[in-house]
Order: structure tokens, then sequence, then C-alpha cells
């Protein structure tokens, strides 16, 4: 069973910038196309980027695109997810799974953005 971490989440102003990361344990995560999802307090968990194994092809949420970028390493089984021009709408724990929630969920990591 593939475990996920997520990290780099924190408190951050708006119009600030973070960089999140996950790290899949196993070699298998280069098969995959991996996505980032994020879920508010009171609603559901949803779907915010997806890229493509070889990280050739990325696709966004309307609400994040052209504000986040989305890539992959996959010599070190790490997805990133990097976000600029946060708003506080963004505030979220944000968690990284396959693009069809195959694996066993992370703990996610708490990204808050107030002033």
């Amino acid at each position: 069973q593939v475990q996920l971490v997520e990290s780099g989440g924190g408190l951050v102003q708006p119009g600030g910038a973070l960089r999140l990361s996950c790290v899949a344990s196993g070699s298998i995560f280069k098969r995959y196309r991996m996505a980032w999802y994020r879920q508010a307090p009171g609603k559901q968990r949803e779907l915010v980027a997806h890229i493509t194994p070889t990280g050739d092809t990325t696709n966004y949420a309307d609400s994040v695109k052209g504000r986040f970028t989305i890539s992959r390493d996959n010599n070190k089984n790490t997805l990133y997810l990097q976000m600029n021009s946060l708003k506080p709408e963004d505030t979220a724990v944000y968690y990284c799974n396959t693009y069809g929630r195959m694996w066993r969920w992370g703990q996610g990591t708490q990204v808050t953005v107030s002033s």
C-alpha cells in the first residue's frame, strides 16, 4: 500500500505563495496520473489539479487556473503544487492522491490564507 505524506502548508497573507510537496512511498508513483485535492471546512473534497505520469500535461480547476502550478519529480516520487496569488477562499486542507483516488489518503497539509 502506497503511503502519501503531504507538507508545505501554513498561514499566509492574501496574495502570498506556498509550495506544497507530497512524497509517495514506492516506485509505482511514476506510473500514475497524480492530483491535488482540497477540502475546506463543511465542504466536499474537490479536485484542484492533475498531471500525467510523465508530467507533460496538466489540468486545473477554474478557481485556481493561472495561479497554481502542479509538477512532479518521478526520481524523487514527489508531487508539487506551487500556489501563487493566494486568496482566502483557497483555505483548506490539501491532499494528494492518484487522479482516481486509488490510494489511502495521507494526513494532508493545512493552508490558511488570512490577513
